[in-house]
């Protein structure tokens, strides 16, 4: 159970608990939208920097969360352990590195984007997608880090995005 109660809306709670102040959940549910469906970056590399935010949030929600076309991008339960280990993985493009590595420093300790990171991340990704790994990150890491907060629960069947 959470840890605020509200009305079950047949969403789910990673849904339900948001519509408690509806103003403001249908602008995070857009910005959820956007990220997922407007995202410009290889489904890959958006899932390297998407799990290393879940595991970082210890959000259950978005630990239970997996990519609609994993099947077609090769994605497997195999690729998420491999994100795990990003920093020693030979198994994932040095793109894939890159986006988790973004997404660690982002979540853990922005500070430390130094120069020579920044040069080694735009030697790989145009600036468009920079911004692209950039917002997406810190939806997650907001988004995630609610759930997290609040104890919500991960829904019964997994969540496809």
């Amino acid at each position: 159970m959470a840890r605020i109660e509200f009305p079950e809306r047949g969403l789910g709670e990673h849904a339900d608990w948001a519509l408690l102040r509806p103003e403001i959940g249908v602008g995070m549910g857009a910005l959820s939208s956007a990220v997922y469906e407007k995202s410009k970056l290889d489904l890959r590399e958006r899932e390297a920097a998407r799990w290393t935010i879940a595991l970082i949030n210890d959000c259950v929600v978005c630990q239970n969360t997996r990519a609609k076309r994993a099947d077609d991008a090769g994605i497997d339960e195999g690729f998420y352990g491999e994100v795990t280990s990003w920093r020693t993985s030979t198994n994932l493009t040095s793109r894939e590195r890159l986006a988790a590595e973004f997404a660690f420093r982002f979540a853990l300790d922005h500070q430390a984007m130094d120069d020579g990171f920044w040069g080694r991340l735009r030697e790989e990704f145009k600036d468009d997608e920079i911004a692209d790994l950039t917002m997406c990150c810190g939806a997650w890491l907001g988004m995630g880090r609610m759930l997290a907060v609040l104890g919500v629960r991960a829904p019964e069947e997994r969540l496809l995005v």
